[in-house]
């Protein structure tokens, strides 16, 4: 039987379903909580002797960061890789990437001073989007819609004075048609799709009220998930895809998705796919 670490945090939905996927499959799949772990630098502690490879799940970025770093260090295969991680969780490095590999994505622009942060929402154009560059759920995103907004918002992010806030990242806002698309790619495809639409609000995200109905897997959307994944690494992922006149643009990439409120609607058996991605990684065929 092949043995998998389910690196977590929470145990949410999406975590109970891994689970009951696993289970289907004769897979035992263990949970390992990461706020209990104590990882040494020159050997694996026992806790994490004797697994084929581990799933991680976790919330917080700079955990996970840490603990996959550690887990590859050790000589575990991990899904998502430690690579992808980092490519995925720093908004900035995700755009980065995706502009040099040719995956059409919204105009971006980084600054880390006052004057500067505002050239660079006025570089965005009003209206602009203002992103934390670590973060998910649609948390702290902005849009500011003119000069007066821009400050404001500026403002505010100098006074929370995190590290993370210390830098701007402001993108240039996409007219779309109420909704955007993510997509869910596992392995070598998208296995499933689903619409976000939110009549109330420019975020979609299905944390901040969206609504999730099926949208078909048509080859645009593969064509472009396949060219993102490229981009950041591979594995695990979920993409945010955005309509325009010109075609889909994609606007981040997810390595550790979310997809409880997907599976409903599209019909499709996202956590099974992804335990059977992780199982092929465990013995050796990816």
């Amino acid at each position: 039987m092949v043995k998998i670490g389910l690196i977590w945090s929470r145990i949410r939905n999406d975590e109970k379903m891994l689970m009951d996927a696993a289970r289907d499959r004769g897979v035992d799949l263990v949970p390992i909580d990461d706020r209990e772990l104590v990882l040494p630098v020159h050997e694996p502690p026992n806790e994490l002797l004797g697994f084929d490879a581990f799933l991680e799940r976790g919330i917080s970025y700079y955990a996970s960061h840490y603990v996959t770093m550690a887990l590859e260090q050790y000589g575990f295969p991990c899904v998502n890789p430690h690579r992808v991680l980092v490519n995925c969780g720093d908004k900035a490095l995700t755009s980065f990437l995706l502009a040099r590999h040719g995956v059409p994505t919204p105009r971006t622009y980084l600054a880390f001073e006052e004057e500067s942060s505002l050239r660079a929402v006025e570089a965005a154009r009003y209206p602009a989007v203002l992103k934390p560059v670590v973060g998910s759920w649609g948390r702290l995103i902005a849009k500011a819609p003119d000069r007066e907004t821009a400050l404001a918002l500026l403002e505010h992010k100098r006074t929370l004075g995190s590290v993370q806030h210390g830098v701007t990242y402001a993108q240039e806002y996409v007219e779309k048609p109420g909704r955007d698309i993510r997509a869910f790619w596992v392995g070598d495809r998208v296995v499933a799709a689903i619409y976000r639409t939110n009549d109330k609000h420019f975020i979609t995200n299905t944390a901040q009220g969206g609504r999730a109905s099926a949208c078909p897997v048509t080859p645009e959307i593969n064509e472009i998930c396949a060219r993102a994944a490229e981009a950041v690494g591979g594995g695990v992922l979920a993409m945010d895809l955005m309509e325009t006149a010109s075609g889909l643009t994609c606007h981040e990439v997810n390595h550790t998705m979310e997809f409880k409120n997907s599976v409903a609607p599209t019909g499709v058996d996202i956590p099974g796919h992804i335990i059977d991605y992780v199982v092929e990684v465990a013995k050796g065929r990816r």
